[in-house]
């Protein structure tokens, strides 16, 4: 296992440019709820696009914690995080972000219209 440090470091590439993580919310109920979508990283943050009608954002609203990882199996990185759910408007850099890896303008489609911030606050994985 490394630092939170070396393991950024390691895994620029893939933070910059993997288009999927895995988000793990908990329900209000306990239950566990897994989703692979769409993510950008960004000072150091994961940022996700999302209704706020969702799941997730129900499970942020109620429990604001979640795990993040990467969409490889073979070279793991996880990271606990605190969420924070973010309404329009959304910060420049993450829109640029979106528009810059995914071609997509967050603003451009008003179904969805939350951004959910997972502020790490612990990484495990190899480097």
């Amino acid at each position: 296992m490394a630092d939170a440090a070396a393991l950024v470091r390691a895994n620029e590439e893939r933070l910059r440019d993997e288009p999927n993580i895995w988000l793990a919310t908990t329900r209000p109920d306990g239950r566990p709820h897994l989703v692979p979508i769409w993510a950008c990283f960004v000072d150091g943050r994961f940022y996700v696009c999302t209704s706020s009608r969702s799941v997730k954002v129900r499970n942020a609203l109620a429990n604001p914690y979640a795990c993040v990882a990467l969409e490889s199996g073979s070279k793991p990185l996880f990271v606990d995080g605190e969420l924070r759910v973010l309404r329009r408007p959304f910060p420049e850099p993450v829109k640029t972000e979106f528009l810059r890896k995914f071609d997509w303008e967050l603003d451009a489609e008003p179904e969805y219209d939350v951004v959910l911030e997972v502020i790490p606050t612990k990484w495990r994985g190899w480097s």
